[in-house]
């Protein structure tokens, strides 16, 4: 993994309640796309909201992450199995896993060294899809009081891994070796408050190294304040998150 998802592992359980979940219908898709449901692979599981969605559908579902604090707080299944090691590298044995999915993570790995392993693991006809979404769509208010000056003032702080998820994962970024299929158009749909839209933006990555600049976090507290103060505190806000999807059938 590259320098910089570290910053998930701060507040992990501020980042396990303030994060979307997942539509349940990309898990159900895909289930679908596989013949045999014995083992998924939750790679960067974070606090397992993936492994929990495709719980239901594969009889044991292995959810890694480096960061132990974030594993930590995910939530448990019986047949969801939690283990701390890198994505590069992992416990599993060859051509053992149905369906390898990586949510919200690709950009932090190290591409030369992952995908190798996703071919080892993966049995002949498993199925790979990584998910992530970028900026999400708010109402005009939202946007003009908190979304748009916050993405000014977070400039600086962006890893420049983000721009893979914010590009949509092409292929020629992420050194993808498989042929890239395509998927049907998935997004996510919540209606939150402002101190849930607050709380999420909290998790940002940006926004936690911000906190390190004295200036850049007094003004973004600032611009909190004012939106809290502009938008009233039951209000319920519609909020979309596209997602930009790579998937592939892997053919060992």
């Amino acid at each position: 993994m590259l320098p910089g998802r570290e910053t998930f592992a701060e507040r992990s359980a501020d980042y396990a309640s303030a994060r979307p979940t997942y539509p349940a219908e990309l898990f159900a898709w895909l289930a679908d796309q596989v013949a045999r449901r014995e083992l998924a692979w939750d790679c960067g599981t974070g606090n397992g909201q993936a492994a929990i969605g495709l719980a239901p559908y594969f009889a044991r579902v292995h959810a890694s992450d480096r960061a132990a604090e974030q594993v930590a707080h995910g939530e448990r299944r019986a047949n969801v199995t939690y283990a701390v090691h890198p994505a590069e590298a992992t416990p599993l044995t060859d051509a053992c896993v149905d369906l390898v999915v990586v949510a919200q993570a690709l950009h932090w790995f190290d591409f030369a060294r992952f995908w190798p392993e996703v071919a080892r693991v993966a049995r002949t006809g498993a199925y790979f899809c990584a998910w992530g979404y970028a900026w999400f769509e708010s109402p005009p208010e939202v946007d003009r009081a908190l979304v748009a000056p916050l993405r000014e003032l977070l400039v600086p702080f962006w890893a420049p891994q983000n721009r893979l998820v914010w590009d949509g994962y092409h292929e020629a970024d992420v050194a993808f070796p498989f042929a890239r299929e395509v998927t049907p158009a998935f997004e996510i749909q919540v209606t939150w408050t402002i101190d849930h839209v607050l709380a999420y933006l909290g998790t940002w990555s940006a926004y936690k190294r911000s906190r390190s600049d004295a200036s850049a976090a007094r003004a973004v507290d600032e611009l909190f304040a004012r939106a809290r103060a502009a938008i009233p505190p039951h209000e319920r806000l519609p909020i979309r998150m596209p997602l930009a999807t790579l998937a592939a059938r892997i053919r060992s």
